[in-house]
């Protein structure tokens, strides 16, 4: 599949349809929370849930089934109270037992489609998706679903014919062209995305995200119409507040392509600022973990432990805060003959998080207090279920594999312990570039520490703290790469890196931007060119506006490379 942008334009202009569109955008009605709820009580659950209370909600909707019995609609409402506090594999038995009981209800059987798809159960999530698709065809929402599901499932290819047929069927709707544009990008067809995208944005010029999506491809750069457009959308009195967020996003990156720094860091400051207003962020709670792993996981905790898990190889997880380099070094490994580069993988994080939300309870423990629970073959039954789940991306048969999730740093002492064998490459970039990179940055999950400067420095602090803990407990066990080092000396960090991985050098690995794959996060188009160093010193140009950062980084800024003493 690989629509050209002369045929984007030639499929706009056939079967146009507003009633399509309409439809299209009222997709999500069926899916409602509050959707067709006759009772009173669980409209008022719904309106707890809608105002993110779901612990009065959950009472309620309890309370609701003590005298109405487990009925669908309430069952339903439960589980969305686990799938709003990060809790899924909470709300998929909850659901499964709905769709028995209501075989058609559709919202409950997207809920579970939806709910085994945030636990990287594709191959189900599929399942049930083609049960709802088998019962509407068109509609727009499941097909959405369908397209994440397949991409996380690795079959960018049908994932993006999947976006094909979204916009022939509704060519009116700029959120299927966004989307369009999105599996174009992973694709690595960049000039095609452009197209769509601006395509959306001729469609819904109120559209944010279709604006951001351009921004995000990193290489694009606005024209001064588009950059008006974007001003004079921000004008309106009755935009949302969610496309406003996009917009100032945008606009910071195409005011600073201009060389207009002020201006750009105003736009990215608001958006920032509005979209914290929505999110709820604990410092203290990462703050908290990195004291835990500290106290708990020693020297002696991981010499008493020597052994543990299974003597696999194949995982290399490449771990840090986003935004730090991880994806040019996942490029630059996946160009080696042994190595196959995946992607950011959520395996891992799950396994942390059964062990905190599962086990742990069992054992009077938290997480990580649990590590101290388990014995040898406890981790090596998690080795197995990881190595079985991540099978799936495995297309070449090469002997070792990348896992770029970089939040993988809070789970080194799950690493060492399931895999003692495997290798982990911390990917760092100095503070003031990393963090300020973030900053300029919504990201499509959203990491909640990323939208205040003074979050973000403390993250930093706390991320530098953890891993010159490691250092000391399991020395010489994580590689550390500096992007600037990298960006510097291509040839050395590279050899070095892979001394450190026991393979030989290989050229390849020196001129990855010729390696062809797949890449799905920010850096996509940057990572298919050679490596440059315009982006190192970026920050310095918004240094007068970055003292909160500053300030939040404290040591770990005055001594960077090296990490503050303990």
């Amino acid at each position: 599949m690989n629509l050209g942008a002369g045929e984007d334009i030639a499929l706009a202009s056939s079967g146009r349809s507003a009633a399509a569109a309409e439809l299209f955008e009222r997709a999500n009605d069926i899916v409602r929370v509050d959707h067709g709820l006759t009772h009173p009580r669980l409209r008022e659950a719904a309106a707890y849930i809608l105002n993110n209370d779901t612990d009065v909600a959950a009472a309620t909707i309890r309370e609701f089934m003590e005298a109405h019995g487990r009925r669908p609609e309430a069952l339903r409402l439960l589980a969305e109270t686990h799938i709003r506090t990060g809790r899924p594999d909470l709300a998929e038995p909850i659901l499964e037992e709905c769709v028995t009981q209501a075989p058609s209800f559709r919202a409950a059987r997207f809920s579970y489609a939806n709910a085994l798809f945030l636990l990287n159960k594709v191959d189900r999530s599929l399942e049930e998706l083609e049960v709802l698709l088998s019962m509407a065809p068109k509609d727009p929402l499941f097909r959405k679903l369908k397209m994440a599901v397949l991409e996380a499932k690795g079959a960018f290819a049908e994932a993006a014919d999947c976006a094909l047929s979204l916009v022939r069927d509704y060519p009116d709707a700029g959120e299927a062209w966004m989307r369009y544009g999105h599996a174009l990008r992973v694709l690595g067809q960049s000039e095609q995305a452009v197209a769509a995208y601006r395509k959306s944005i001729a469609l819904a010029p109120e559209h944010g995200p279709s604006y951001w999506s351009l921004a995000n491809l990193k290489t694009f750069r606005f024209s001064e119409d588009e950059l008006n457009g974007m001003l004079r959308q921000l004008a309106r009195t009755d935009l949302p507040s969610e496309n406003r967020v996009f917009l100032h996003f945008a606009l910071g990156k195409a005011f600073g392509d201009a060389g207009r720094y002020a201006e750009s860091f105003e736009h990215y400051a608001k958006g920032n600022a509005i979209y914290r207003l929505t999110i709820d962020d604990d410092p203290d709670v990462l703050t908290a973990h990195v004291a835990k792993s500290k106290t708990l996981l020693t020297r002696e905790f991981f010499a008493e432990r020597a052994g543990y898990g299974s003597a696999a190889r194949d995982p290399i997880f490449i771990v840090g805060l986003p935004r730090a380099g991880s994806t040019l070094v996942e490029q630059i490994l996946a160009s080696h003959s042994a190595i196959e580069g995946i992607k950011e993988l959520p395996d891992l994080m799950q396994i942390g998080r059964h062990l905190e939300n599962r086990v742990a309870p069992q054992h009077g423990a938290d997480y990580p207090g649990v590590l101290a629970k388990l014995d040898s073959a406890a981790f090596a039954e998690l080795a197995e279920r990881y190595l079985a789940s991540t099978a799936r991306h495995r297309k070449l048969g090469r002997p070792h594999f990348t896992d770029k999730m970089g939040s993988n740093f809070l789970h080194i002492g799950l690493i060492q312990l399931m895999f003692p064998n495997a290798k982990i490459v911390d990917a760092r970039r100095h503070p003031m570039a990393c963090c300020f990179s973030n900053f300029t940055q919504h990201f499509a999950r959203a990491l909640t520490y990323t939208y205040r400067l003074t979050d973000l420095g403390r993250c930093y602090r706390d991320y530098v703290d953890l891993m010159r803990h490691f250092d000391e407990v399991l020395r010489g066990r994580v590689h550390r790469l500096l992007h600037e080092a990298l960006v510097e000396d291509p040839e050395g960090e590279i050899r070095r890196l892979l001394d450190y991985l026991e393979l030989p050098f290989e050229e390849g690995c020196l001129h990855f931007h010729k390696t062809e794959r797949v890449v799905t996060t920010v850096s996509s188009e940057q990572v298919r060119r050679p490596i440059f160093k315009d982006g190192v010193e970026t920050w310095r140009r918004y240094e007068p506006w970055l003292g909160p950062l500053k300030r939040a980084l404290g040591p770990a800024l005055e001594y960077y490379p090296d990490a503050p003493p303990a």
